[in-house]
């Protein structure tokens, strides 16, 4: 390329107005008006980018991608009773889906059953109320687990959500060892941003550990834990604080899973992620490839895994609930076609599509279909799935696929210095640097120097009615009737030696999940299995950062 030319272009180009000042990603990263090879320098084909299913995998994770096989369609549903998910689950199949992701209600994911006073409300709102292990099998009624793969959503209380899962499977006749899904099983990121802790983070680390133990040993093809920069970003973090986080949060899993005694290539091949994708959908393709790239590096070159699959990072995307509007609801559906776009640009396994009214309720079941259609279109019509990797050798994608992952490594110096994730989050170093991004990106919404459309632009007086979902009031008293029911049929002697049993296994510092397992088939609530773990590890109370 000529500089002589260049230059002139940039003496001509200073002299024409532009729209604003400064133009910024959501991320606060500056966008330059042209991008060129002189923003290569020293660029290496091979080492920064390669092929597909080759180290450093900057263009995919497998040789084929998506001509090889689609990523898997998710939609992430639950509410209400399981009866009413089971419905939902059997509609979302029947229209295409390829695999569920189950939403669980607040007290489920917090350690309450449905007739305990703090549950009072919460019932069934954001996800479906599971108390026991007959609410499970209610949920996956005449669904084969043989035959699907289930994604759930859960963390503090995901050892018992999965041995409720497994007992199913049991039930069903399944072979464990052909067993499929993913267990979020995050709780590092709860700490982070989201809040839904019960014990304090030493053992709540081990719990984790002891999935990620059990699964190698037991179900061997299901994924012990996906990762989640989802809810970091939610939190208002920028792309490249999701990666840097998300990835510290995974060193503390593998460093306490090599001090468990696993070895690197046992246990690694089976972490998956799960990252978000937001607005600007050229930051958003950069962030997913630099991520690959930035965890091949990671386990090679740190942990010196031998086994390919270990350095592959596979990842769950899910479209930002936080960039959608409960003003002009139905802009949300172009939003979200934007974001799916860019997590399949930029090469995701799995992929999440929101529904257009989730800034308002739970999503109906038509929002649903437009959500999953958006998904099967991309697939079958846009041709982002004829090719691999599209946007490689963009001068911009690649400028901007090596600033994320010096960024990224930058951040993860930073809390390596401190100690790791564990020590960074418990000195509130995350937490601040997330709190801080979230702040000056809401106020360039305030200022307008960031539109949001239908917020503080194209403002429209009159809103449209548009169908909401509802979960009643009844709900609550249905589930409180079936517990009452399910507590008055079983054997309390063998509830209480189970629990006993449990405690003890605590005490003396075992793998939890095989006692967890015995106590949800004799039908111990998953209160009553929290609570005993409570008097043992006793209760969280969160650190003042401000």
């Amino acid at each position: 390329m000529n500089k002589k030319n260049f230059e002139n272009f940039k003496k001509n180009y200073s002299k024409e107005k532009e729209r604003k000042e400064v133009f910024y990603t959501p991320s606060r990263r500056k966008v330059k008006e042209i991008y060129t090879p002189f923003d290569l320098k020293d660029f290496d084909y091979e080492r920064e980018v390669g092929y597909p299913g080759e180290f450093p995998f900057t263009r995919g994770v497998y040789p084929t991608m998506y001509r090889g096989r689609l990523w898997t369609m998710r939609q992430y549903a639950g509410f209400s009773t399981p009866e009413e998910s089971n419905k939902r689950y059997k509609y979302l199949l029947e229209k295409g889906q390829t695999g569920l992701s189950v939403a669980f209600d607040l007290p489920t994911q917090i350690g309450y059953d449905s007739d305990s006073p703090l549950a009072k409300g919460e019932v069934g709102k954001v996800g479906v109320a599971i108390d026991s292990l007959q609410d499970m099998e209610i949920l996956f009624d005449g669904i084969p687990l043989k035959d699907v793969s289930v994604s759930m959503t859960i963390n503090a209380t995901a050892p018992i959500i999965l041995a409720m899962y497994i007992a199913v499977a049991k039930k069903q006749k399944v072979d464990l060892k052909d067993l499929r899904g993913t267990v979020q099983n995050d709780i590092l990121k709860e700490y982070i941003a989201r809040g839904t802790y019960i014990f304090p983070p030493e053992p709540s680390l081990k719990l984790c550990i002891d999935i990620i133990e059990f699964c190698k040993e037991n179900i061997p093809k299901f994924n012990p834990i996906s990762i989640s920069g989802y809810h970091i970003r939610e939190a208002g973090s920028t792309a490249s604080q999701e990666l840097a986080f998300t990835f510290a949060n995974a060193l503390e899993y593998i460093d306490s899973a090599l001090k468990r005694g696993l070895k690197i290539d046992e246990f690694a091949p089976k972490l998956s992620f799960f990252f978000n994708c937001h607005n600007n959908f050229l930051e958003e393709v950069a962030k997913f490839r630099a991520a690959r790239k930035i965890w091949a590096k990671i386990m090679k070159e740190n942990y010196k895994a031998k086994n390919k699959d270990s350095m592959l990072l596979r990842f769950h995307t899910q479209t930002a609930g936080s960039t959608l509007t409960a003003q002009q609801p139905e802009n949300n559906i172009i939003r979200v076609c934007i974001q799916a776009m860019a997590a399949v640009s930029g090469g995701t396994q799995s992929l999440h599509t929101n529904s257009y009214d989730e800034a308002l309720c739970l999503p109906t079941e038509g929002a649903v279909k437009i959500a999953l259609r958006t998904q099967q279109i991309i697939a079958y019509e846009s041709g982002l799935a004829d090719t691999i990797d599209p946007f490689a050798g963009s001068y911009l994608i690649e400028k901007w696929t090596m600033e994320i992952e010096e960024e990224v490594f930058k951040y993860l110096n930073k809390i390596k210095n401190l100690g790791g994730a564990l020590k960074g989050i418990l000195s509130g170093f995350q937490q601040n640097q997330i709190h801080n991004s979230a702040y000056e990106y809401q106020k360039e919404i305030e200022k307008k120097e960031r539109i949001i459309v239908g917020v503080n632009s194209f403002e429209e007086k009159e809103s449209k009615e548009i169908p909401v979902l509802k979960v009643p009031p009844e709900v609550e008293k249905k589930q409180r009737e079936k517990l009452k029911i399910i507590k008055n049929k079983r054997d309390e002697k063998i509830v209480n030696k189970k629990l006993k049993q449990l405690k003890d296994f605590a005490k003396r510092d075992k793998n939890l999940i095989y006692p967890i397992l015995e106590a949800v088939e004799s039908y111990a609530t998953l209160g009553e299995i929290t609570d005993a773990l409570k008097e043992v590890f006793g209760e969280y109370r969160d650190i003042n950062i401000f």
